[in-house]
């Protein structure tokens, strides 16, 4: 990729950042007008005290289209994405004033995942210890399930001031470094750089305390466009266990969504309409961090993991397996510390919460 290529995508990605920045403040605005305000007294989830705007999702949307529209070569993959990704935030903005039914939500993602299909986003096939496994019959079921499964995982973790928009940042910048490195296909990787121009331009808006959040519009826009970005960039790959790598980038949402149906279901809840407080951000919360810090944890986590995936796009599995082993090692230490008062008073960091509105509700 030459010079001019880079300062082109460059320039995209700051475009994207520079539009979402600046219609920020005027979705605010409407958000409010309209009424999609998150009341914090509505359950016992939620970690804010103020009602709080919550269709920020628009802003990135806008950031992202008017980028991608200007900078971007038109593709099946982008049409896929403007298309599918208008349904799900306008729905998403629906959701946030009306409280939509979760089947109805279910419905327009499954519409929208056979968009991508339409434009020939499908999983054929993935390489498992150098044997092709074709899905023949099966890649669209199983493409359905990858796009549906992805939209959701981004949303289900949307449960703190900065979390899913700051996760969805780091994934994509994983995203372009990896295709950066393993192929030559600049019009993919200058999506990429749009998307994360677009999550970094709302989330000074979004990070702890919080002046809107993205709420269903973002989050679902943002899983949708990843899940086509990944099948168009990521599943395509030859190399020995390449599902492994989408899996590595998106390990954070991905964990605790598995993780959440697990434990719902053991319980005998619906896994998708009964919402409870036993993310992975919760937990963090029960262990003594506050918001930031319980947050800046789950960045590095996504960070290391992207990290990791772009080691493995490359086939570099030494260097692969030690990111992991000192990656695992260092949280491991950490959580020693700050299982202990004197530990953490030793460190020099406080860890516990400041304030009202970081604990629990």
């Amino acid at each position: 990729m030459d010079i001019v290529k880079i300062i082109f995508g460059c320039a995209g990605m700051l475009f994207a950042f520079l539009i979402a920045f600046t219609t920020t403040p005027v979705v605010r605005v409407i958000a409010f007008k309209i009424g999609a305000i998150d009341d914090p007294k509505r359950d016992d989830r939620r970690m804010h005290k103020e009602p709080t705007p919550r269709i920020g999702g628009l802003a990135i949307f806008i950031g992202f289209v008017s980028a991608t529209m200007l900078f971007a070569e038109y593709s099946p993959t982008l049409l896929a994405i403007w298309f599918g990704g208008l349904i799900l935030v306008v729905m998403g903005v629906l959701d946030d004033i009306f409280r939509l039914n979760a089947f109805l939500k279910l419905g327009v993602q499954i519409l929208v995942a056979l968009i991508a299909v339409w434009q020939g986003m499908t999983i054929e096939f993935i390489n498992l210890f150098g044997h092709y496994i074709v899905f023949g019959y099966l890649e669209i079921p199983i493409t359905i399930l990858w796009i549906v499964g992805l939209t959701n995982a981004i949303n289900f973790i949307d449960g703190l001031d900065g979390l899913s928009c700051g996760v969805s940042a780091i994934c994509s910048i994983s995203l372009l470094l990896v295709t950066l490195t393993t192929s030559d296909n600049g019009a993919l990787a200058l999506v990429m750089a749009i998307m994360a121009g677009s999550c970094l331009g709302f989330l000074p808006y979004n990070s702890n305390p919080a002046k809107i959040f993205m709420g269903d519009s973002g989050a679902l826009f943002l899983g949708y466009t990843f899940a086509v970005l990944s099948i168009e960039g990521l599943f395509k790959f030859n190399m020995v266990m390449s599902f492994l790598i989408p899996l590595s980038i998106f390990g954070v949402p991905l964990f605790d969504t598995v993780f959440a149906i697990i434990r719902r279901t053991l319980k005998g809840k619906n896994p998708f309409t009964t919402p409870d407080k036993g993310h992975i951000h919760h937990r963090l919360i029960n262990m003594g961090f506050n918001q930031k810090q319980s947050v800046h944890i789950l960045y590095a986590i996504s960070g290391i993991l992207g990290i990791s995936a772009i080691m493995l796009a490359n086939e570099l599995w030494i260097k692969t397996i030690g990111i992991i082993i000192i990656g695992v090692a260092t949280f491991v230490i950490n959580y020693f510390i700050v299982k202990s008062q004197k530990t953490r008073d030793l460190a020099g960091f406080d860890f516990g919460v400041k304030s009202d509105e970081d604990k629990p509700q």
